[in-house]
């Protein structure tokens, strides 16, 4: 989840401690989560580092092992890693637990088997990968992880009601790796006919040290299943009616003229290095005058709800952006958003802790501040039930609010909820604990009020309730909000405060690859913020701050950052936080104002 900290109620709840005996009020700063615990076994040692190697691929990723000889007893790796870069499917149960699969071999991790290295949530998954068959070798800074190149034996598709569905039958588990759209598989030999029929589906086969590129048509899921190994992958539609073009590589093409008409005149951009204390930063921007640019800046979110994770590329197709930057916290366990989403007005998710945020409206340089949104339910009585989120991941004793905004339904997210549905203000029914486990659907105009914690829900059914909204500052009254956190800038000052945002002193001493969105006053920017290479994980909060003030900016946001930093231009992923391309939940874009741009400009 990149630079996701918890809030103190949600750490303790991975941790296994019960909602309902947590202290009303407001939250805690969060604590540090811990790590895992010391070796506690004669003979054995624990090693850690930042740089994870797989199949001769090196990236930037924590990693701790723990064990003797050349096996260890325990293997912690990010979850990101393990979705993103080998190919694990997972899916969290309603009791928190986070189900695990990989070639037909599982592996249940209970929340509080669940921790933190730096900025990433991590899984010992010594058992799951040792028994299909991955080494791992400490050396020095770097855990070397190597598969063997699997073969692929078959191609078999079959028809889906959305699509097809095509399925590799290998002669052994392969890594699979998810980027940009396209798949990177762990193959060696490949059957020739097999190669052809990919062809036939409209995934163009390319050969590579590592493997088996596939690219093309753009998987909707990818999954592997055991006894035999194989690899599925589910196409949306025939890849000559949508989608990329077959024998196109996504992110390898031609940048997006449209773009390119631009830069230079309305979009300004620049890579450089920058001096910060002993090292330098690689600082990556794109800025434009948003009263007069042909584009405007709009968030990026799922079409399917607020529920799952997607590519920033992904996320800059589905609303036609030429640029793109991950936007906000999430959960990468739950998949859910932590933090202020809004977009024409609508609440996608509301903003927690008082953190950073930023308003705009179109064509006008946004604001900046911290923000809350305060809201209560009101019945006839004169009860006034304060609500401590909208349409969140956030989970808190109390009262929450779900609409349509969230998706078409809501599924507990944790354990022992309670619920009643409003539709036009008047309670239609109650329901809690496996009354609420298969879902409630949600139609436009109904409210969803969830009860953590043994919080009171005392409506019943026909009973008519009045909801009040109010934003703390009037950040929250613009069309469109995103928030992060903390806020770096104000009115050229710096105004970092991670305890009044609820970040723990962690987080704040960290370096790490930064995503900010701020402003000149005049012009909006877009910045990605990098090490110099090597063993520099990148600058600290403060020192990001320092930087952007030293560069003119006068306001300025955090963002989620680590493996979730990213920059799409053009359809192309300039910038990675770690060396590959992360999923995200949401993201911020800059869209064509009218259906075409015209101009000309320099070239990227």
């Amino acid at each position: 989840m990149g630079m996701t900290t918890w809030s103190a109620l949600t750490a303790a709840l991975l941790a296994g401690a019960p909602l309902a005996a947590m202290p009303a009020g407001p939250p805690l700063p969060p604590p540090d989560v811990p790590g895992p615990a010391a070796p506690d076994r004669p003979g054995e040692t624990r090693r850690s580092g930042s740089t994870l190697v797989i199949n001769g691929r090196p990236q930037k990723a924590r990693w701790l092992w723990l064990g003797r000889g050349s096996a260890p007893r325990e293997l912690w790796l990010p979850l990101e890693v393990l979705q993103g870069q080998l190919g694990v499917s997972a899916r969290t149960r309603p009791d928190g637990q986070l189900d695990l699969e990989w070639y037909g071999r599982g592996l249940l991790v209970p929340p509080q088997a669940q921790r933190s290295l730096d900025d990433e949530v991590a899984l010992d998954v010594a058992s799951l990968l040792g028994a299909n068959g991955v080494q791992a070798f400490p050396r020095g800074d770097r855990l070397e992880l190597t598969m063997p190149l699997g073969g692929l034996r078959h191609v078999r598709d079959s028809g889906l009601s959305e699509g097809r569905r095509v399925v590799l039958d290998l002669d052994g588990p392969a890594l699979v790796r998810s980027e940009d759209g396209a798949l990177l598989l762990g193959l060696g030999a490949v059957n020739p006919m097999a190669e052809r029929r990919l062809a036939d589906l409209g995934l163009r086969a390319s050969r590579s040290a590592e493997g088996l590129l596939l690219s093309g048509a753009r998987p909707t899921r990818v999954f592997t299943l055991g006894e035999p190994p194989r690899v599925v992958i589910d196409l949306p539609v025939s890849p000559g009616v949508t989608g990329t073009a077959a024998g196109t590589s996504p992110g390898a093409g031609a940048v997006d003229p449209r773009l390119q008409a631009l830069l230079g005149r309305d979009l300004i951009w620049q890579r450089r290095q920058l001096a910060m204390g002993g090292s330098r930063v690689q600082v990556t921007s794109v800025s434009m005058d948003p009263r007069s640019a042909p584009l405007e800046l709009r968030t990026l979110s799922r079409r399917e709800g607020m529920e799952g994770l997607s590519s920033l590329p992904g996320l800059a197709r589905g609303q036609d952006a030429l640029v793109a930057i991950n936007g906000g916290y999430f959960n990468r366990v739950r998949r859910l958003p932590l933090g202020a989403l809004r977009d024409q007005g609508r609440w996608l998710s509301g903003p927690i802790l008082g953190r950073g945020a930023m308003g705009w409206e179109s064509r006008q340089v946004p604001r900046f501040g911290r923000l809350r949104l305060d809201e209560w339910v009101s019945d006839a009585s004169g009860r006034r039930s304060p609500l401590v989120a909208l349409n969140s991941g956030w989970v808190q004793r109390g009262l929450s609010r779900y609409t349509s905004d969230w998706g078409p339904g809501y599924r507990p997210i944790s354990s022992n909820e309670s619920a009643v549905l409003l539709r036009s203000g008047v309670v239609q029914w109650r329901a809690q604990g496996a009354q609420l486990a298969g879902g409630v659907a949600l139609a436009p105009g109904d409210d969803l009020l969830v009860a953590r914690g043994g919080a009171d829900l005392p409506w019943a059914p026909g009973e008519r309730l009045q909801i009040e909204s109010r934003p703390s500052d009037p950040v929250g009254r613009a069309s469109h909000v995103i928030g992060g956190g903390p806020l770096l800038l104000q009115d050229g000052r710096i105004v970092v405060d991670g305890s009044a945002e609820g970040f723990g002193a962690a987080f704040l001493r960290q370096g790490a690859p930064r995503t900010v969105v701020g402003s000149d006053g005049s012009r909006l920017w877009l910045i990605t913020l990098e090490g110099s290479g090597g063993d520099d994980p990148g600058p600290t909060l403060g020192e990001t701050a320092r930087l952007l003030q030293r560069m003119g900016l006068r306001d300025a946001l955090n963002l989620d950052g680590g493996s979730s930093t990213g920059l799409v231009m053009g359809g192309v992923h300039r910038v990675k936080g770690r060396g590959v391309g992360g999923a995200v939940h949401n993201g911020l874009g800059l869209v064509p104002a009218s259906p075409s741009v015209a101009g000309t400009g320099p070239q990227l």
